[in-house]
């Protein structure tokens, strides 16, 4: 893989470089997320796994309240505030790069550099699932009306098989996009340089924005792998979660230290 060259992205008071990688990039970060995640099968696969049961007990509460028309939008929601989630992924290949002491509560219990920024664009991530969440509700309902969800089973045939449901989902899908593409290029990097930095998230949120749009092929190839790697987790009932979850977590950091620092995947 050829070295990445640097592009100049003016950051607060100093000058930060964004690094143009190959079009190939992706999957050398996730080479090197699964090399981390069988470094420390029990680390990773453990947060997987929390994660998984964190998902299964949210889907079973909505089930329960008799809110499963949330199921959907909250699943396509889940990739916008997924960065934030794997923060524990993150430093356990940072501190697997720096051969540092590793263990499940380091990753439950991260110190970050920007604890207070961090939170900050936690809280605007949130704000947008649940922007999300609002938007596939008015779609909905401009579709079908005040008519009660039919139930999930009966809802798969509402959807793809009438016309009102094929014209939701085009709706719902095209401003989702819009938002997910929004909301991937803001997080991509500005969740893991907060983790590492001392900085302010709106110059981290920049620096992620220049950082995508200087690597526009590698990012869309990105963004497709996590898309599909985490339909798989989640149509699998969460146990593909268990794997994929924290391989992309892991292959994240790699895609940071790539990008930003200019650090080779196989170089760590």
């Amino acid at each position: 893989m050829a070295k990445a060259r640097s592009v100049p992205v003016r950051r607060a008071a100093a000058e930060q470089a964004v690094h143009v990688v190959q079009p190939d990039a992706p999957w050398a970060w996730l080479g090197a997320g699964w090399r981390d995640l069988w470094a420390v099968p029990q680390v990773s696969l453990a947060y997987g796994l929390l994660f998984a049961v964190v998902s299964g007990v949210l889907t079973w509460s909505l089930f329960h309240l008799d809110l499963q028309y949330m199921l959907m939008p909250m699943a396509a929601g889940f990739m916008l505030v997924g960065p934030m989630l794997a923060v524990g992924l993150y430093e356990t290949s940072r501190r697997l790069s720096r051969d540092e002491a590793i263990g499940l509560g380091r990753a439950l219990f991260v110190k970050t550099r920007s604890p207070a920024q961090l939170a900050f664009l936690g809280a605007l991530l949130m704000l947008m699932l649940l922007a999300w969440i609002r938007i596939a509700q008015l779609t909905y309902a401009l579709f079908f009306g005040l008519y009660d969800f039919p139930g999930f089973e009966q809802s798969i045939q509402m959807v793809f098989f009438t016309p009102e449901g094929l014209g939701m989902l085009a709706v719902g899908s095209a401003a989702g996009g819009v938002i997910a593409v929004g909301v991937f290029a803001v997080a991509a990097f500005a969740v893991p340089m907060l983790m590492v930095r001392d900085m302010d998230a709106v110059s981290a949120m920049i620096a992620s924005v220049a950082a995508v749009r200087a690597n526009l092929w590698p990012m869309l190839v990105w963004g497709w792998l996590i898309v599909v790697m985490s339909a798989v987790g989640i149509v699998t009932l969460y146990v593909g979660l268990i794997v994929t979850f924290p391989l992309l977590g892991h292959a994240t950091w790699h895609a940071y230290r790539h990008v930003i620092d200019g650090v080779e995947p196989n170089s760590e």
